[in-house]
């Protein structure tokens, strides 16, 4: 991961994420991601549109972007998958609790007590060199 527009993303407090369409149109979104062990981790709902469109396709890019998805670098082409292992998700989860803090873990409070913590999906998003 030592190329310029990949160290601006991992440089960034959040992503676009596009996902594609099976007619091969783009959704962007912009979403909160963390770095570890030298992958990337975003979570979202698990029946959100995005992880429909990672199952059914998992190519993706990436830009660095504002909190409304404004994009303020270069595009980053890559490979995303659903995560299935626990470890892997307990990791992920801990990374984004280390880089987004106190607004990590009240998000997170939340999600616990209305119970959508149980409706989430971790993402793991793989770079292109």
């Amino acid at each position: 991961m030592a190329d310029a527009h990949i160290i601006d993303i991992l440089a960034a407090r959040y992503v676009s994420l596009v996902t594609f369409r099976r007619d091969g149109r783009e959704v962007a979104t912009p979403v909160w991601f963390a770095e570890h062990a030298g992958r990337l981790y975003a979570y979202s709902r698990r029946d959100a549109g995005k992880v429909k469109r990672i199952r059914a396709n998992g190519r993706m890019r990436l830009a660095p972007c504002t909190m409304k998805g404004e994009i303020v670098g270069e595009w980053v082409q890559g490979r995303a998958k659903v995560v299935d292992d626990p470890a892997v998700e307990r990791a992920a989860y801990a990374a984004l609790a280390r880089k987004y803090g106190l607004a990590y873990r009240v998000i997170t409070s939340i999600a616990r007590l209305t119970g959508r913590i149980s409706q989430r999906a971790v993402l793991e998003l793989e770079l292109e060199a």
